[in-house]
């Protein structure tokens, strides 16, 4: 994460990280980084505090809706940005040009929570109640545990169940075709990937108040 202090701007790490719900398309360079700190003011010492007023905004902007990682969406915003300046877009109306693009991702972000929220619940790992409560409790659990596992993973195990029939068929195709995989090979690599996950929800911290609860209710 980019350390927020104005003595070592002209040192700043780069923002650009990979971000849950995004795809990689484009990386964030020195000289990219650099080109868009020229485009904030003339001098260094001036960019600096500028583009540390424009990330503070903009982490503002997500927390006040809700957004899961604000520093995250923050620092997307301004790669995405930084990548139109570096390509030599003209940006007119600065602040409603960053608001816009935040605006986006936003939008990115719920449409990607809405289709994870409808994913995760057509996995076996969620499928193991019929207690509303507790069924949503074991789906926090499987969010978080499938966050924990290397991206790969996630995105194949996600796109594996994502949509409903004839949908989740073509899906699954075109996933395999991604991938350059058959279609048998795919089907195992989901059943590997989600054995794990169901071994990660049996012993997580998250679901033992819920095994804990099932386990007394039992006793009694």
């Amino acid at each position: 994460m980019i350390n927020a202090t104005l003595s070592t701007v002209c040192n700043l790490p780069l923002a650009d990280k990979h971000v849950p719900g995004f795809r990689r398309k484009w990386t964030l360079t020195r000289e990219a980084f650099d080109s868009f700190l020229a485009s904030l003011a003339e001098d260094r010492e001036s960019a600096g505090e500028r583009y540390l007023e424009i990330r503070n905004n903009l982490i503002k902007f997500f927390e006040w809706r809700g957004g899961p990682d604000p520093e995250d969406h923050a620092d997307e915003t301004i790669n995405r940005i930084a990548k139109r300046v570096f390509e030599n877009e003209d940006v007119r109306n600065p602040s409603g040009y960053y608001l816009g693009v935040a605006r986006m991702i936003l939008f990115e972000i719920n449409r990607a929570r809405v289709r994870e929220a409808q994913t995760l619940r057509e996995l076996p790992a969620a499928k193991i109640t019929t207690n509303d409560d507790e069924s949503e409790s074991r789906i926090d659990c499987l969010r978080h545990c499938l966050r924990q596992m290397p991206s790969d993973n996630r995105e194949l195990i996600l796109g594996y169940y994502d949509g409903e029939k004839r949908e989740k068929i073509d899906s699954r195709k075109r996933l395999a075709d991604q991938l350059g995989i058959p279609i048998k090979t795919l089907r195992m690599r989901a059943l590997r990937i989600r054995e794990q996950l169901q071994d990660a929800v049996e012993h997580c911290e998250t679901c033992r108040p819920i095994s804990e609860d099932r386990s007394t209710a039992k006793l009694q």
